[in-house]
């Protein structure tokens, strides 16, 4: 197999109203306010938002976020509107197995950009760029099974509910063990 570093392809795309691309340095303040303002509700399912981060401590992750898109071992996305290039969520392929090729997506947006069908936008978007550019031929969503806003997304896109896995772990916010559920798309 040929090292994944190798591999090229875009780094970024367009959709209707979206340009979701790799994490830029220069995205941090952009997404520490994000975070910031969506904390309640990331909370309950995230767990980078369990704590406060300095701004420092964001433009570090969002360069970490670069490099490892870079070196093809995870491929973190922003999403921003593309018009008016506002910042609006976060989204990308994790878990990656490249002999596969297989990816997980993960996503989450600014609350004060809720209920426009961006995330939706940007998932179908992301699912299209994994299958077209990236040859996959099984793309996962996970996601809590009491998280239903997260859960009618591969609902919507005609994701396959695979199964739930019951009590497989702590909950982020720690009340309690939680059932994943597992959804799939196949080649």
């Amino acid at each position: 197999m040929q090292n994944p570093i190798l591999k090229e392809f875009p780094h970024e795309f367009y959709t209707e109203r979206l340009l979701i691309r790799l994490p830029q340095p220069g995205d941090a303040e952009a997404v520490f306010d994000a975070i910031n303002a969506s904390k309640q509700e990331l909370k309950k399912w995230l767990p980078f938002a369990q704590n406060d981060q300095t701004l420092e401590e964001t433009k570090v992750n969002v360069k970490e976020a670069h490099i490892k898109f870079l070196q093809r071992e995870d491929l973190r996305m922003h999403i921003f509107h593309r018009d008016t290039n506002e910042f609006i969520g976060s989204t990308g392929l994790h878990r990656i197995d490249w002999e596969v090729p297989k990816f997980e997506i993960g996503y989450w947006i600014d609350t004060r950009q809720s209920r426009k069908g961006y995330i939706t936008e940007a998932v179908q978007g992301l699912t299209d760029f994994a299958f077209d550019e990236l040859n996959a031929n099984r793309i996962e969503i996970q996601c809590d099974a009491k998280n239903m806003k997260s859960r009618s997304i591969p609902e919507r896109l005609g994701y396959q509910l695979e199964g739930i896995h019951y009590k497989d772990s702590i909950a982020i916010d720690g009340d309690g063990l939680r059932d994943t559920c597992i959804y799939a798309k196949v080649k």
